[in-house]
């Protein structure tokens, strides 16, 4: 049986690898690292990368949390329990070159025990990766989508498919019919089944973690060179804006955070150092603005 002991600690050695990764990557800028505690049980390590060659602000977060659920969340989650541990990592990268897309990962773990005396607990999975593009290059889409599959592919036929699926649903700007960026994988309460163990599934968590460096280097080195305009950097920010309005309006894992008392910085560490919301911007017809607007859809097969 895996334990929530073995999974927050191995969670936590998946956030040191990234972090050395990203700093090997980026060559000049380190992490900081914060080390704090949650009122009602547990805390984590945020740490925070700014103002680097290629790396403007991101952050590698982990925490493993645990005390009494608020009533919210218990209605949101449809759960008669109080007593919950969570432990996770959240990953968001902001580059500071519109040419080297925007990244975000999640892998996290949540138990409740059981209502029952002598029951099991109420366990699951959760996470995904995703990218969102401020210019939608189709080389380095159909790149990421397979490197997903790759990983999916090793643990179960279906899952590439389901997840690519259920992602393209999530990370949907409903208000701007639009896909926060080209999608990648998504998935929640995983659970263990006749076909799947638990054991499957925390090594499948493990290895979309892993997956994170090797993946995010290859589109930074691949882009972190090539020229850009002033045109195209505002366009840039004008893309961090329809992050932000996700992040605030939709994301679970935000609206999780806020509602169990999570640290504020940590939870809006996602957000861009510079976003702009232009009144009604419409981009040139025929140019690579509105190309890129044309690939922010669901249902797009990359692979």
């Amino acid at each position: 049986m895996v334990t929530k002991e073995t999974i927050a600690s191995e969670y936590q050695q998946i956030q040191d690898e990234i972090c050395s990764a990203l700093e090997a990557l980026d060559g000049v800028a380190t992490f900081e690292q914060e080390v704090w505690e949650r009122d009602g049980g547990g805390g984590g390590r945020t740490r925070v990368i700014q103002n680097g060659t290629i790396l403007e602000k991101g952050g590698v977060n982990f925490s493993a949390v645990y005390g009494k659920l608020p009533d919210a969340v218990k209605k949101g989650l449809k759960v008669e329990q109080d007593d919950f541990f969570a432990t996770g990592v959240s990953i968001v990268i902001h580059p500071n070159h519109p040419m080297v897309p925007i990244i975000h990962m999640n892998i996290r773990y949540f138990e409740m025990p059981s209502s029952i005396e002598g029951g099991q607990p109420l366990r699951w999975f959760g996470g995904g990766i995703d990218l969102t593009p401020h210019y939608v290059f189709e080389e380095d889409a159909r790149f990421f989508h397979s490197h997903l599959k790759s990983v999916c592919d090793l643990f179960n036929a279906d899952f590439y498919h389901r997840f690519k699926t259920w992602a393209d649903d999530y990370f949907f700007i409903k208000h701007r019919d639009e896909t926060r960026g080209i999608g990648g994988i998504f998935y929640d309460r995983l659970t263990a089944s006749d076909d799947l163990t638990w054991e499957t599934i925390f090594e499948f968590s493990k290895a979309v973690g892993r997956s994170f460096a090797p993946v995010y280097t290859e589109l930074v080195n691949r882009n972190r060179n090539k020229q850009f305009t002033e045109e195209q950097q505002q366009w840039q920010y004008q893309r961090r804006s329809r992050y932000a309005e996700f992040n605030l309006v939709y994301d679970a894992g935000t609206k999780f955070g806020l509602e169990t008392n999570g640290r504020i910085e940590s939870i809006l560490m996602s957000l861009p150092p510079t976003a702009k919301w232009l009144y009604n911007y419409q981009p040139e017809t025929g140019g690579e603005e509105e190309k890129t607007l044309k690939l922010l859809k669901k249902g797009i097969n990359w692979v």
